[in-house]
């Protein structure tokens, strides 16, 4: 895909957000509604191609937003760019079985390394940002993956649209 029209996302794994991965929380419900907004927002400003990493939390709501902008806009193409095979093993059942539907549902599927290493997440986020010219943050100031991942995007000139986590 051409970076030019490619947008990554960054934000917080569901045990590090406040309501702790309960999608009913309405705080939980108002940040994947301001997900979709910002999917939507780039798309129109000529951006068709996202790319995932594919955590829980963030990772999952940001791929769900891209599926539903792609049943309106047939150019839209998603990647998911997988750390290191058997990312989700350690998931439990439910999350392991989301994690595998969003896999099969996304056009493209980029798998960074074979094995886990200490630094297949960052290797991950930084095939991201190289291949975009977008990243959409979810965050909440802490640091953390979510915070080196946008400070590699502001040294490499990405646009960044953060979105605040409460």
């Amino acid at each position: 895909m051409h970076k030019q029209k490619s947008c990554a996302f960054t934000g917080h794994r569901a045990s590090k957000l406040p309501w702790k991965g309960d999608e009913s929380d309405s705080r939980c419900i108002a940040l994947k509604e301001r997900i979709f907004d910002a999917v939507e927002s780039v798309y129109k400003s000529g951006v068709t191609h996202f790319l995932c990493g594919m955590a829980t939390g963030g990772d999952m709501y940001f791929c769900e937003a891209v599926f539903e902008l792609r049943e309106e806009y047939a150019d839209v193409s998603i990647e998911a760019a997988i750390p290191y095979e058997g990312q989700s093993n350690k998931w439990d059942e439910g999350t392991r079985h989301r994690y595998e539907r969003l896999i099969s549902e996304c056009d493209y599927q980029t798998v960074v390394q074979k094995n886990y290493t200490p630094d297949c997440m960052m290797r991950r986020n930084r095939y991201m940002v190289d291949n975009a010219s977008v990243l959409i943050a979810a965050y909440d100031g802490r640091p953390g993956g979510t915070m080196s991942t946008i400070l590699y995007a502001i040294r490499s000139g990405l646009e960044i649209i953060e979105i605040a986590v409460k």
